[in-house]
């Protein structure tokens, strides 16, 4: 059975799709866009604060679900420009640090939304 995982810490879904779905022990979140949900708008123009923007809401997400960033089991990264790849890759680990780190993969796409520069989604496991 799906569970929808919502909060209001991440920004809104602005299409027919859900921030996350539970499936048993499974969250699986949507891409998360680098916006500031108290603002409505990116956090910053740069990869790094973009990044750190774009984990805040995965982790948000998590934590409506009653996870955390440690239980993630793996992570999508779109790049806009793989240029931005080592930058990206600094703030990452810092939301990782003292854990087993996910799974992960990371591309280069044409575009994003609202043409950020990452957008990133994951897989946690409740133990």
């Amino acid at each position: 059975m799906k569970e929808q995982i919502s909060t209001t810490k991440a920004p809104g879904a602005i299409g027919p799709y859900s921030q996350a779905i539970k499936v048993g022990n499974l969250v699986f979140t949507s891409g998360q866009l680098p916006i500031d949900p108290a603002s409505g708008n990116f956090a910053g123009n740069d990869i790094r604060t973009q990044t750190r923007q774009s984990l805040k809401n995965v982790e948000a997400v998590l934590t409506q679900a009653g996870l955390t960033m440690g239980d993630i089991v793996k992570t999508t990264v779109f790049l806009s420009d793989m240029n931005n790849f080592a930058a990206m890759n600094e703030i990452y680990a810092e939301f990782f640090a003292g854990t087993v780190f996910p799974a992960r993969s990371a591309v280069e796409v044409a575009r994003l939304p609202k043409d950020s520069l990452v957008e990133i989604e994951a897989v946690a496991a409740a133990s």
